[in-house]
């Protein structure tokens, strides 16, 4: 059974891209790898964070997680600052990393745009801290959507330098697992915009803690065109509001598109809206609810993240004690 990490920022409330394109995902490679699965406030701080929104939301990620189906007892699911080992591999990284290297990611470019002599040095480096938190695990798999296969070929170029540079075979090559037909979900408000917990506004979303009223309302409300729903596929393609919502649709109901026009074709956005905020609702109503049952118990959540801590701190802390024993450091 092949090790699995991967992580998602405890920032903001998760939406449904969040789901579609990772959550739901994770909660079936349960079946077949050994997951650890990781909250990354150290990434998260790269930006500035509010200290209480920030413990806030990491319990409010908690919840959505588990509430969604991830297993804390058969696998692990913990907070990335708790498990020191990520920051010492991650520095240890930054030193083998390259300047070369992290000039090429193409994520800091768009993040910091022309302003990055302004941003954090933390941002900037932060692929390397991203190879640390898998191969502080020897993971030899990871999830992740295109955005990050990048920084997943540099954690690879990390982990051979590495090895190269100390004459060890110590870690092992990574594997992306890009999912098939992965839902690439688009703002309610934009749908040439990706839809984002970061969004100003909380009507371009659908988030995991909505209610069936809020959902409903969402969708009403979402941009659309004048014209009907048409019968073929193709037409969706200059109507990115249109293409949006059916896609949605589909993914949600297990459809194709084409399947979704079968039915839908011709109709005005009136009923069609209708009818994907009652799909919407059966799938994200029952997570919506059991996450806010358990944010009601902090407490269990945090008993859940300090013991999925304790079992990956028992993982990492042999490999990164016996990095740190390579590099020379005194023990």
């Amino acid at each position: 059974m092949q090790r699995i990490f991967s992580g998602i920022q405890p920032t903001g409330i998760p939406q449904l891209g969040n789901y579609l394109g990772a959550i739901r995902n994770w909660v079936a490679l349960q079946r077949d790898h050994e997951c650890i699965f990781c909250l990354v406030d150290l990434h998260a701080i790269t930006v500035w964070q509010d200290p209480a929104a920030l413990r806030q939301q990491t319990l409010a990620q908690t919840a959505v997680l588990l509430a969604s189906g991830i297993d804390p007892q058969a696998h692990i699911l913990f907070n990335q600052s708790a498990v020191s080992a990520h920051a010492r591999l991650g520095w240890i990284f930054n030193c083998v990393s390259r300047l070369g290297w992290l000039n090429r990611m193409t994520q800091f470019k768009d993040k910091a745009g022309k302003d990055r002599e302004n941003h954090s040095a933390g941002l900037y480096v932060y692929p390397n801290l991203m190879a640390a938190d898998i191969l502080a695990y020897k993971a030899t798999r990871v999830p992740v959507g295109d955005d990050q296969r990048q920084h997943l070929e540099l954690a690879n170029d990390i982990a051979q330098k590495f090895n190269h540079d100390y004459g060890v075979e110590f870690f092992p090559a990574i594997e992306a697992l890009i999912p098939p037909g992965a839902a690439r979900v688009m703002s309610l408000r934009d749908g040439t915009k990706k839809m984002s917990k970061s969004d100003p506004s909380a009507q371009s979303r659908i988030e995991m803690t909505d209610d069936a009223d809020t959902i409903a309302l969402k969708i009403r409300r979402a941009k659309t065109d004048p014209e009907p729903l048409p019968t073929d596929p193709a037409e969706l393609a200059a109507r990115p509001e249109a293409r949006n919502l059916v896609e949605i649709y589909a993914v949600m109901a297990n459809m194709t598109v084409a399947d979704v026009l079968a039915r839908h074709g011709g109709e005005g956005f009136g009923p069609f809206k209708s009818a994907l905020a009652d799909v919407l609702i059966a799938a994200v109503g029952p997570i919506a609810a059991e996450t806010r049952r358990l944010l009601d118990d902090p407490a269990h959540l945090q008993a859940v993240l300090r013991d999925g801590a304790a079992r990956a701190q028992a993982i990492a802390e042999p490999v990164v004690s016996e990095v740190e024993r390579l590099v020379g450091f005194l023990k």
